[in-house]
């Protein structure tokens, strides 16, 4: 690996430092991601958690996606920056928005995921592999 990948959220009182390559990187078109978003569809880089140093506290709020997994939020309590994601029946992964990284033009989408709620007016990379729901494992 060549660097680290930094982020955080908009005012500066959370940041994260990731000493790790992604495991992944994928857009999800369902319909949590796209109200996180404000968009058509969520963009994210996974790591494995022990490779991550998060400074600073952000509250969470939970809830149960469209796979059934609870999905713990990461967000500031200053600016309001949903900041990182993570799973509690997967407590070895982090998951961090690609928009909140400080060099965005890593993020390199692998897949897309819940294709099934996605809109034609969210132009996908036609490239990309798709999944009507989540990739198999």
């Amino acid at each position: 690996m060549s660097k680290s990948y930094i982020g955080g959220c908009a005012c500066g009182a959370i940041h994260y430092d990731i000493s790790a390559e992604p495991l992944v990187m994928n857009d999800c078109q369902c319909r949590q991601c796209q109200r996180d978003s404000g968009t058509g569809h969520g963009s994210y880089l996974t790591f494995p958690r022990a490779a991550v140093t998060v400074h600073g506290q952000a509250n969470t709020w939970d809830l149960v996606g469209d796979n059934g997994y609870v999905k713990s939020r990461g967000f500031c309590a200053n600016c309001g920056t949903l900041v990182y994601l993570t799973l509690p029946a997967v407590p070895d992964i982090f998951v961090v928005y690609a928009g909140r990284l400080e060099d965005p033009s890593r993020y390199k989408p692998q897949f897309v995921c819940w294709t099934a709620a996605g809109h034609q007016w969210d132009h996908m990379d036609p490239d990309l592999p798709r999944f009507e729901k989540m990739p198999p494992a």
